[in-house]
């Protein structure tokens, strides 16, 4: 195991989030985040425009038909890597190299379990899932090839998310870009090879992914392998500690629950959509395409927000709690306002990159006015969410944000929806939910900021 010559030691790639100006810090930890993000957007683009370019339009469709039942499913196992990262940061923040130490050896042999797992999930339950779905017969064979080469690399998916989460929590959010940066170009490449030469049609599209995934996975781990730092992992070392395994799931599994939550909202939202025509499904699917970059760009201000949250609240730094919160939200409602508007101003050119038929760019731009527009507000809410798991608390921002964003949701589109069944009425749910979720998470963060300052000063000694 590691010896502890480490205390002081910060590599050039980590940030101290424990001490010194923090808003500088914030974005220097936020854009290579955001910017990995986008990038990872991109490279799942290509996979798409490579299937429906050179594959035709039913591989086309088998891709696309397979996103929302492989993230329902992936996003339960994958909200572990949450706890990682809340256990990582609190132990690093708190200079507690030994549990550290343990939660790395434990999050990657967790990883490893949850990819295997995902393997037989994926290969056992993908036709069944996707008839179940109503995937059309003409259809369904190459989606459930798709899906279950897909799921086959899981491991190296799980692995690589979960080492990201490790390097995350120090504040090293570059190596992880630089991983994505090389993974994804292998993958484009890998897409054109084996579709365009090749002729494997989704599968070479799924082999692509998978391949791609595992040298994202293999990249991680030698950074994790050969750092010279307390998150060190010594291979011979691997163990499940369950001390660690039990504080990790308590934070991550509720973090996967609001995951697959929001997918199941999504759904029936999607069918609602469906409702006015194929037109008007092609008009938001744009237009939910380019919002997925700006919620990208404020996501990574939510990932910062439970980084340095949970440092600080390692070192028990609770002032600088309430500074990481403000500087977070300042971010995050600037970028969020800026994106938001540029990318309803410049609708009917961004619009007509997917489709040049002016009633899906209609269709698309009313849709931006609605949910891209007042974004941040959805920015705001992730920095809520982010700082509470900060504190260790994942049972409460995950309950909230059921309730408000999804259960809200799906009461307007059953209650007012029906009333004044309009385009307009459907997505003003968006805003709506956004709002009310981050009102009501905004008080229960104070609350537990001040529960958990007050369980801190309990169980630390008096000073001699």
């Amino acid at each position: 195991m590691l010896k502890l010559p480490f205390k002081g030691r910060r590599g050039s790639y980590e940030i101290d989030m424990t001490n010194g100006p923090l808003l500088g810090k914030i974005v220097r930890f936020a854009i290579p985040l955001a910017l990995a993000g986008i990038l990872q957007l991109l490279f799942n683009a290509a996979d798409i425009v490579v299937a429906g370019r050179f594959a035709g339009s039913q591989a086309l469709a088998a891709v696309g038909s397979t996103g929302a039942l492989n993230m329902l499913i992936i996003n339960l196992f994958m909200g572990l890597s949450v706890g990682v990262n809340v256990l990582v940061a609190r132990f690093y923040g708190a200079g507690n190299f030994k549990d550290l130490s343990e939660t790395v050896h434990t999050a990657i042999l967790t990883a490893l379990g949850c990819g295997i797992a995902l393997v037989f999930i994926g290969m056992g339950l993908s036709r069944p899932l996707l008839s179940l779905m109503g995937t059309p017969a003409d259809v369904i064979d190459q989606s459930v090839l798709y899906m279950r080469i897909v799921f086959a690399g899981m491991p190296a998916l799980m692995l690589y998310n979960f080492g990201a989460a490790i390097l995350r929590a120090v504040g090293d959010t570059q190596r992880p870009l630089y991983f994505l940066l090389m993974s994804g170009v292998i993958n484009v490449l890998l897409n054109l090879f084996c579709v365009i030469v090749l002729r494997m049609g989704v599968a070479g599209v799924a082999t692509a992914t998978v391949v791609s995934q595992c040298i994202s996975a293999v990249l991680v781990v030698l950074c994790l392998i050969r750092s010279n730092a307390p998150y060190q992992l010594d291979v011979k070392a691997l163990r499940i500690y369950k001390s660690k395994l039990l504080q990790m799931t308590k934070i991550g599994v509720p973090a996967g629950i609001q995951g697959a939550m929001f997918s199941l909202s999504n759904v029936v939202i999607q069918s609602n959509i469906n409702s006015f025509g194929s037109i008007a499904m092609a008009g938001s699917t744009a237009a939910g395409n380019i919002e997925g970059f700006v919620f990208t760009a404020e996501d990574a201000f939510a990932q910062a927000a439970l980084s340095f949250t949970g440092q600080n609240y390692g070192a028990k730094k609770f002032g600088r709690i309430n500074k990481v919160l403000i500087n977070c939200l300042l971010l995050v409602t600037a970028v969020g306002a800026v994106l938001g508007a540029a990318a309803y101003f410049f609708a009917p050119a961004l619009l007509g990159i997917y489709s040049t038929d002016p009633q899906v760019i209609g269709y698309g731009a009313q849709r931006m006015l609605l949910v891209c527009l007042p974004h941040f507000i959805c920015g705001a809410m992730g920095i809520f969410t982010g700082s509470m798991r900060g504190l260790g608390s994942s049972l409460a921002p995950m309950v909230i944000t059921v309730f408000g964003t999804c259960v809200l949701r799906v009461v307007w589109v059953y209650t007012v929806f029906p009333l004044f069944p309009t385009w307009q009425m459907l997505f003003l749910s968006y805003p709506i939910s956004w709002f009310v979720t981050g009102a009501i998470q905004f008080a229960v963060f104070l609350h537990l900021k001040k529960k958990a300052q007050s369980k801190m000063a309990e169980t630390t000694p008096p000073s001699p």
